[in-house]
């Protein structure tokens, strides 16, 4: 065989070597571009200070930056690692996948893995904030009245949130029920703290909040985190302020339950107005706005709220 016919040899030879790479990468960058949001799993291959290779089932090779990680994390080779696949670019000629564990996504696949009604979608997962490690706030929703949402997240004493709390390093967790009541929707958000009353400015997106001087604490968490979340949850700025009205200076709203039916107290309840001078706080116009009772039935609570109070 001369030369001239054992270079063409070998260079069909790379040529087919690099066709066929080519078509495993085009295969690798189908597979995954569709898997944005899904949940992977992945063996720990290398692990370097800024990020750490991944190896899922087929052996294709899976990026997680350190940025990626969950402040915790710590991982060594030959260890079983789930994330979410975050992106799935083409750089050069290779596909690469970048996966993450910080993404609101990953806690929303876990609790599809978790929880059957959140699979089966009699539980719909509305909205996920998260400060990876420290807390997230889940907002669920059910179509089935028979089926409490919260309760069927969290499990019978928690059996069903412990497994995705330790996969997120003991990350809490506080799953809320869904409501389209701005007011009620921060005050869950908020929990546990109790609030006395909240002022909505629905135009500028903010929410005062004002609570007793023992609850704002609570209200704004370990480091801030719970007032963020909550925040971001509602998509209302929330401020909290200190309601230095004191328990035996206010009236639970329950004691007007003798003049008043009780959907009319609740209609105030869901507004974040649950003792008399929470509702004295509000203007009669914003009172009658945002329970959408009669201007009558208004009027007759602020009336005897301020006979009650002696308030003119």
């Amino acid at each position: 065989m001369n030369d001239f016919a054992r270079r063409e040899i070998l260079s069909l030879r790379q040529n087919l070597i690099t066709k066929v790479m080519e078509y495993e990468k085009d295969n690798i960058y189908k597979k995954y571009e569709h898997k944005v949001g899904e949940l992977i799993s992945g063996e720990v291959n290398q692990v370097w200070r800024k990020e750490i290779l991944v190896l899922d089932e087929d052996g294709v090779e899976l990026v997680l930056p350190k940025s990626e990680q969950i402040p915790a994390d710590k991982y060594k080779k030959g260890d079983t690692l789930l994330a979410v696949v975050s992106s799935v670019v083409v750089k050069g000629s290779s596909p690469v996948i970048t996966i993450s564990r910080i993404a609101p996504q990953f806690l929303e696949r876990l609790m599809e893995t978790e929880i059957p009604e959140v699979f089966d979608g009699l539980i719909t997962i509305k909205n996920v904030v998260r400060s990876p490690g420290e807390r997230a706030k889940v907002l669920v929703e059910s179509f089935d009245d028979r089926i409490d949402p919260v309760g069927a997240c969290v499990g019978m004493k928690g059996s069903r949130i412990h497994s995705i709390v330790r996969e997120l390093r003991n990350e809490n967790i506080d799953v809320i029920n869904y409501t389209t009541n701005t007011s009620l929707l921060i005050t869950r958000a908020l929990n546990p703290a109790k609030i006395t009353s909240i002022e909505i400015d629905t135009e500028n997106k903010t929410a005062n909040v004002y609570m007793k001087p023992d609850q704002v604490s609570l209200a704004i968490g370990k480091g801030g985190y719970n007032i963020k979340l909550a925040s971001k949850l509602s998509g209302y700025e929330i401020d909290v302020f200190r309601d230095d009205i004191t328990e035996e200076e206010d009236v639970d709203l329950n004691e007007f339950s003798d003049e008043f039916d009780q959907w009319v107290i609740d209609a105030f309840k869901n507004i974040g107005c649950d003792t008399a001078k929470s509702i004295l706080k509000l203007s009669r116009e914003e009172l009658i706005h945002r329970t959408d009772l009669e201007e009558e039935t208004v009027d007759e609570l602020i009336a005897s709220i301020k006979k009650e109070l002696e308030v003119e």
